[in-house]
């Protein structure tokens, strides 16, 4: 059964943060549909930016590059009208960018168990942080240093193995919630 989705829900932007894999661009998308907000994907308009995929990024110019550049198209996504955001994995570890999201946007964490986030992102090559390694030993030493940064997001959501529509009704119940200023 589909939730109606509150009217205040619409009034700011929502950034979803995570790790790779835990499914902020799919969820994201939804949720949009959901609150009939635009949807933008910061790794995909970084590479509209950089006219180049991530992975070319990482390549020919590294991991700060990339933050920089990230960063940068965030501030400028932040800047527009309400919509839903799907940031990269690395982006609210960045504190300038975890102070615009804080300053300019409801932050939810999406969290998901890390055999299961394995799973998912192992099966593709295109995540640079990941290629040529073993998926949970990786998504291990990330979740080490990201969970407790993650932690400072407005609204911590758990995902797992359901319906990505499972999962965007959990969102907007967390939402909810939120602007009634119950403790999420």
């Amino acid at each position: 059964m589909a939730m109606t989705a509150d009217p205040r829900l619409r009034r700011k932007t929502i950034a979803l943060v995570g790790l790779m894999g835990v499914g902020k661009s799919s969820i994201g998308r939804r949720l949009a549909t959901a609150l009939n907000l635009p949807f933008r994907d910061a790794d995909s308009e970084v590479e509209s930016a950089a006219g180049q995929s991530i992975s070319d990024i990482f390549a020919s110019m590294g991991e700060p590059a990339f933050r920089d550049g990230e960063r940068r198209v965030i501030a400028r996504l932040l800047d527009e009208g309400p919509h839903v955001l799907a940031t990269g994995g690395g982006a609210f570890i960045n504190d300038e960018t975890r102070a615009l999201i804080k300053d300019r946007a409801i932050s939810i964490w999406l969290k998901a168990d890390l055999p299961l986030l394995a799973r998912r992102i192992g099966r593709k090559d295109t995540r640079p942080l990941v290629r040529g390694k073993d998926p949970l030993e990786v998504l291990t030493e990330l979740a080490a240093v990201r969970d407790p940064i993650y932690a400072q997001a407005d609204i911590a959501v758990e995902t797992s193995d359901t319906p990505h529509q499972e999962a965007v009704e959990a969102v907007l119940r967390a939402l909810t919630d939120y602007i009634a200023g119950a403790p999420t």
